[in-house]
């Protein structure tokens, strides 16, 4: 029986000729990573398993993202802890304010994960790194804290669906649109604990930072994990990425999926996920210019805070300015990332047409800081998740959006179509 690339990944790191949907294994792993919430309490864990030493000093890396720079007293002692830990530890991948950026952001542009890696993070958008060929998946603090003593994790082999992908996307569509519109399609739980597995002749139109934000939101459709067929565009990215050398796995002609999708990127249409599930999407065709009003729009996050992202935004707010009565957020997703925006003049042009601009931050993706809503306050944001209270108050609410989308509703106030800007 053939396997999956997720299925052939898992099984070279297992040491194993061939596994199957649902058998339990224990594989060698390549990066364990942890942010400045999950990472306290797995160091917590590691001191109680009593060793004294993580298991390979450039394998494990720790990023800070979520409440930096600190928001307040509780914030900067976390980020004390494991500072101090991973200095102790002699942790080479740790990332200080300053060198940081949105660790999802950061790690594949440090070249840190390749094609063929295993990767475990304490972070559920670890499904990341699924775009550059390699398993990746999001765990809890306990299994970081044993990954980093030991370089091992137990996994159940997941079964997988396939998305044969064809054709080009439209302007102002992005892989954003893709995948709100593949979780429109299968639903919040329609991957539950297997593995999405893009392909097809239409990958070739696809860009990595489109790729990042689809595997990215693998999670929200219930996946274990998403992964991408390695192509020139992948190699690209880690030749000018990497150090590392990647282990291209192909799928078998005869691997076992439980259902396979054939997406033609040419009919996909600027997609909005409606709260508070981000299954619940309409097109823009399907929204009236004045249906749903907003006080705010968030541009970043490790979904949506790449150069393309903020070049995209750029090209349609250049030279105008956001309704006044409207507050919009530009993240970067990196130090490098905010460099080449102020090198391209994308920066002043945003804060010209009336954006503020954060460092990077993962701060308001889940009401942390820099974009908290009051009760009633509605955000278009590029961010991954809209669930109640996910950006602030109970009674607020929040609409995922590509970049093109949330750039031209910050233009008018309303969710509005970018092809009508």
């Amino acid at each position: 029986m053939g396997m999956t690339m997720t299925q052939k990944i898992l099984a070279a790191h297992a040491g194993l000729k061939e596994v199957t949907a649902g058998q339990l294994i224990t594989c060698k792993l390549d990066l364990v990573h942890g942010n400045d919430i999950t990472t306290p309490v797995a160091v917590n864990v590691f001191k109680n398993i009593g060793v004294d030493h993580v298991f390979d000093k450039n394998k494990v890396s720790i990023v800070p993202d979520h409440f930096v720079p600190n928001k307040d007293i509780k914030s900067a002692e976390q980020c004390k802890y494991i500072r101090e830990f991973a200095h102790k530890m002699g942790i080479v991948n740790f990332f200080e304010v300053g060198q940081m950026g949105i660790e999802h952001a950061l790690l594949p542009e440090k070249g840190l994960v390749v094609a063929g890696d295993v990767v475990i993070g304490a972070d559920s958008h670890t499904c990341t790194y699924g775009a550059l060929g390699a398993f990746s998946t999001g765990v809890g603090s306990t299994d970081m804290a044993c990954g980093m003593a030991t370089g091992e994790a137990w996994f159940k082999v997941p079964a997988a669906l396939k998305f044969n992908l064809t054709g080009k996307l439209q302007k102002n569509v992005s892989g954003k649109d893709v995948i709100l519109h593949i979780i429109g399609m299968i639903g919040v739980d329609g991957a539950l604990y297997k593995s999405m597995e893009f392909s097809g002749e239409g990958l070739k139109n696809l860009s990595m930072d489109s790729r990042l934000c689809m595997a990215n939101m693998a999670i929200e459709a219930g996946a274990k994990n998403g992964i991408f067929a390695v192509d020139e565009v992948t190699l690209d990215y880690i030749k000018k990425h990497s150090k590392k050398t990647p282990v291209v796995y192909e799928a078998d002609p005869d691997a076992v999926y439980d259902a396979v999708y054939d997406i033609d990127l040419s009919k996909i249409r600027p997609t909005v996920a409606f709260p508070h599930l981000p299954e619940n999407t309409k097109t823009v065709d399907e929204i009236g210019p004045k249906d749903v009003k907003i006080d705010q729009v968030v541009i970043g996050s490790c979904t949506n805070g790449r150069m393309e992202d903020l070049r995209i935004a750029h090209e349609i707010l250049k030279g105008k300015k956001v309704d006044p009565n409207t507050r919009v957020i530009i993240i970067p997703g990196t130090q490098k990332i905010y460099l080449e925006a102020i090198a391209e003049g994308i920066i002043q042009d945003l804060v010209e047409a009336g954006c503020a601009v954060s460092t990077p931050t993962c701060g308001p993706c889940l009401g942390g800081y820099m974009g908290i809503l009051a009760a009633g306050e509605r955000c278009v944001s590029t961010t991954n998740r809209n669930f109640v209270g996910r950006m602030g108050h109970v009674d607020s609410e929040v609409y995922l959006a590509s970049p093109a989308t949330a750039a031209a509703s910050a233009l008018t106030g309303y969710i509005t179509n970018p092809d009508l800007v």
